[in-house]
């Protein structure tokens, strides 16, 4: 008897015609139709490491926790410490279980008084949600799932603020900003802004190794703030960018992709989150895991320069000599340095930057070195 359960129909951001009236290609990610290209992947990157690129991240989950005790649940139901978070200030932190695997990884805001913007991946949005909720219990806390209701627009690379600052329309909201202006918008801050009637939330964050923003806005004025920004943007050479390049992107930025280098059977430490985790707060889902630490063996996350022209892909092994040590997670030639790279788990034994290994890829063994992470900074 076969399975004739009709398949879940994949979601669509606001912004999805817009993308096809640009030419996009389109994947299946996370439960969602999102652009990979539009042009070429080569040529979105490296306008992102020279000018400008917009993309769409409506994909991502927001959800929005509010309410007197709102300080003392996240640092109960994180790994970081939350409550001491400045107003309009973000913080990177973990979600783990209670034996420390990583649930996902996510950007927390202090958004508004007693009240924090919780933003988590695409494909970890119910689990993020379900983990939240099953904490809540003895605090005073509200959740609420905005992600069917918010759009994210990134603005990544050198241009970004210039282009925001020339995007009409788009004003500094007085009531929301603390006195900021795009230009004196500090890292891993944020400030409110107005677009059409209603207001834009934007942070100085990214996943891209560049300076930028994300907006976050309304479904109902996602379209119009794109191609505004799309227009501002024309003279900066500002472009539209699909996953494809933001994933290159962030490889060379040395940026963990959750299913890759992070995921439930990962300690914070062994991917080299260690300082991420607030091990002197009283306490926290998944401490006495993390205060345990892994074994001894454990596996451990370094970067690796390969040899050739031929890039390491997820999942192919590592060698010293004829033993396998590792495994790589992510894998790329890179665009923007011109050989390739790759991030792996390896036995402890072998994480230090100048080791040599060998990848096999595809039957042939290829030298790689171990570097530290990123592979790539920005220019100060």
């Amino acid at each position: 008897m076969s399975d004739t359960t009709p398949l879940a129909p994949m979601q669509r951001s606001p912004l999805h015609d817009e993308h096809h009236a640009l030419g996009a290609s389109f994947t299946g990610f996370a439960g969602w139709q999102m652009p990979v290209r539009y042009s070429s992947d080569l040529a979105e990157h490296a306008a992102v490491r020279t000018a400008a690129g917009l993309f769409d991240l409506s994909h991502m989950a927001e959800i929005a926790v509010s309410g007197p005790d709102v300080g003392a649940f996240l640092d109960y139901a994180l790994a970081g410490t939350l409550s001491t978070l400045p107003l309009l200030k973000a913080k990177y932190s973990l979600l783990l279980d209670a034996e420390g695997g990583i649930i996902d990884d996510l950007i927390v805001y202090a958004s508004a008084e007693a009240e924090y913007l919780v933003v988590a991946n695409a494909g970890n949005r119910a689990a993020v949600v379900e983990a939240l909720a099953e904490r809540q219990a003895g605090f005073d806390v509200q959740l609420v799932d905005l992600t069917e209701h918010t759009a994210l627009i990134a603005v990544q690379g050198p241009s970004a603020r210039a282009i925001l600052e020339a995007t009409e329309g788009l004003q500094t909201r007085d009531d929301l900003s603390l006195g900021r202006t795009l230009d004196s918008l500090g890292y891993y801050a944020a400030m409110g802004m107005a677009w059409a009637d209603g207001a834009v939330f934007v942070a100085r964050t990214g996943y891209t190794g560049e300076d930028g923003f994300e907006l976050y806005v309304d479904n109902a004025d996602a379209a119009s703030l794109w191609r505004a920004i799309l227009a501002a943007g024309q003279p900066h050479g500002l472009v539209p960018c699909g996953l494809a390049a933001r994933d290159t992107l962030r490889l060379e930025a040395g940026m963990p992709l959750y299913g890759h280098e992070l995921s439930r059977d990962i300690l914070p430490v062994q991917a080299g989150l260690g300082r991420v985790v607030a091990t002197t707060k009283p306490r926290f889902v998944g401490m006495s895991a993390v205060e345990a630490g892994p074994a001894s063996d454990a596996r451990v996350l370094v970067g690796l320069r390969t040899e050739g022209r031929r890039a390491p892909r997820a999942d192919y092994p590592v060698f010293a000599g004829e033993t396998e040590v590792g495994v790589i997670t992510s894998g790329a030639l890179s665009p923007t340095l011109g050989y390739p790279i790759a991030m792996a788990f390896v036995h402890p034994d072998h994480q230090a930057p100048g080791t040599v290994l060998d990848v096999d890829v595809r039957g042939t063994r290829v030298p790689a070195t171990v570097v530290a992470l990123p592979f790539y900074r920005k220019e100060a």
